[in-house]
């Protein structure tokens, strides 16, 4: 099994199918292992990231671990959390942010590597994209779906990016940080508990 899931991974990171749209070039980012319990869903790599190619190696990959309780260590040990945007490269910059992740990326990998991830117990949807395909009846605003992430509990919890371009929606929505956090990380803590006995 594990040479099945190194070929695919190895295949994704050699995929150019995007390469004429993409101004700095491919460069896919994830990480995964059939053995991770959580699943980190985010859009695409920034630039910071696509320069280092590490996922979330910039403020809002900070700003996540502080949501979640998580050291760097155990965010980056893919035998405990997994890492699949719905873009696995930078798509470039728009007038308002990074662009949409690329829309050839998830039909062509998406199924293919979450069909390995057999053992998650824990799915964080991060940002419109990623909810759109991972929870498509949920709600028409990223903030309805936040706001009801009660509904889709204990399996999968809904957050907004946290980029600091998302400074002033924390602002309005106090009970996010005030409500949802803390059950994250309650759930993360478990999660990780329950994997730690079993390793």
């Amino acid at each position: 099994m594990m040479a099945s899931f190194a070929a695919l991974v190895a295949e994704v990171r050699a995929c150019t199918v995007c390469a004429t749209f993409l101004p700095l070039g491919p460069r896919p980012v994830l990480q995964a292992h059939p053995s991770a319990r959580i699943l980190i869903v985010g859009q695409a790599p920034g630039r910071k990231v696509h320069a280092s190619g590490i996922p979330f190696d910039d403020a809002s990959g900070d700003r996540l671990r502080g949501w979640l309780g998580m050291s760097r260590t155990t965010f980056y040990d893919a035998r405990k959390v997994a890492m699949l945007p719905m873009g696995f490269c930078f798509p470039g910059t728009g007038s308002s942010g990074d662009l949409p992740p690329r829309p050839e990326c998830a039909p062509l990998w998406r199924h293919r590597l979450l069909s390995t991830l057999k053992r998650v117990e824990l799915t964080l949807v991060i940002g419109q994209y990623a909810q759109s395909y991972h929870l498509p009846d949920a709600g028409t605003s990223l903030t309805a779906v936040v706001e009801g992430w009660r509904r889709h509990a204990p399996g999968v919890v809904p957050l907004p990016h946290p980029s600091p371009r998302n400074n002033l929606w924390l602002k309005r929505n106090p009970w996010f940080e005030l409500d949802l956090v803390p059950a994250l990380r309650d759930s993360v803590a478990e999660v990780l508990a329950r994997s730690s006995a079993s390793s």
